[in-house]
């Protein structure tokens, strides 16, 4: 299962002042950076309904030129839900209990259905007066269309890109532009490889569909094509290795009946290589301690 909550909150961590700037620019003309602080998770227990919520992403930062703190609560909803509004309310009155701080609520719709507008506004009325006006930004990927983003050079729109608005046969070029972007961005390769897996987990290609791309990039810039194939290499590979990983260990499983989670574990760091011998290796075993000596002698 994808965890899509983790995902989000570890692009928009590692490219905070980046996000904002795509989005929200005006909140860089009275923030100092430098004082950014991203605070403990906040997990709130709803007794009635007899679950917990847990807050995405919270950070702290300082007033330009004033000795005094602002909060800014940011949420990934990946799926539709009713009255969400009414949960962000809930969120915000919590925080602003818990800290006494001004607090600016910011939400990322990101699932890729329904594309109608989501509210971004809880209010409480009653016939001769409004008693509440609760506010918060509301940025629904799926309304953004991906071509307004194209000559942004900017880490989280080559991310995010991935999610936005396309038609179907667009697919292959949105793709193509946003590991374009990602070339031209020079990260490090950590950062690279954080914005290109996400890439590939929300705009995963079909065979016809990687043909098409391969295509694409022949005909592209050469040093852009050939720092692209090393992307898009390195998830062929990766997925070669996650798919002879789990053959080798329902091969085992089969064997043994069982093998540990630490054994899995154990599996799991092994290189392509290695998982092509061991699946060679498999038949001469005679006991789980055959096994054990094996992945022992691969250290």
């Amino acid at each position: 299962m994808i965890d899509h909550d983790r995902l989000f909150k570890e692009l928009i961590q590692t490219f905070f002042w980046e996000f904002i700037e795509l989005f929200l620019p005006e909140i860089l003309e009275y923030v100092e950076k430098d004082t950014l602080t991203f605070l403990p998770e906040e997990i709130f227990t709803d007794v009635t309904a007899g679950d917990k919520r847990k807050i995405d992403l919270l950070a702290q930062v300082k007033w330009q030129g004033k000795d005094s703190y602002f909060l800014i609560h940011l949420e990934n909803q990946g799926y539709n839900q009713k009255e969400f509004e009414r949960r962000m309310f809930h969120y915000f009155s919590r925080l602003d209990a818990k800290y006494l701080l001004p607090i600016f609520p910011i939400v990322i719709f990101s699932y890729d259905e329904p594309k109608r507008p989501e509210k971004n506004q809880y209010t409480v009325n009653f016939p001769n007066r409004k008693i509440l006006e609760f506010n918060y930004v509301a940025i629904q990927l799926n309304n953004l269309n991906w071509r307004n983003f194209l000559n942004q050079p900017n880490p989280v729109a080559a991310a995010l890109m991935a999610k936005m608005d396309f038609a179907p046969e667009e697919r292959v070029r949105v793709k193509l532009e946003c590991l374009r972007m990602l070339v031209t961005l020079q990260l490090n390769p950590a950062k690279m490889e954080l914005i290109s897996g996400f890439i590939d987990t929300y705009l995963r290609l079909n065979t016809i569909e990687e043909q098409q791309l391969e295509t694409e990039l022949k005909q592209a810039n050469l040093v852009e094509q050939e720092q692209i194939m090393e992307i898009v290499t390195s998830w062929m590979e990766k997925g070669i290795e996650q798919g002879e990983q789990k053959i080798v260990k329902k091969l085992l499983k089969r064997r043994f009946n069982n093998i540990t989670p630490s054994l899995e574990n154990r599996i799991n760091e092994l290189s392509v290589e290695q998982i092509e011998s061991l699946a060679d290796a498999i038949f001469d075993f005679q006991s789980v301690d055959n096994l054990i000596n094996w992945l022992d002698q691969q250290k």
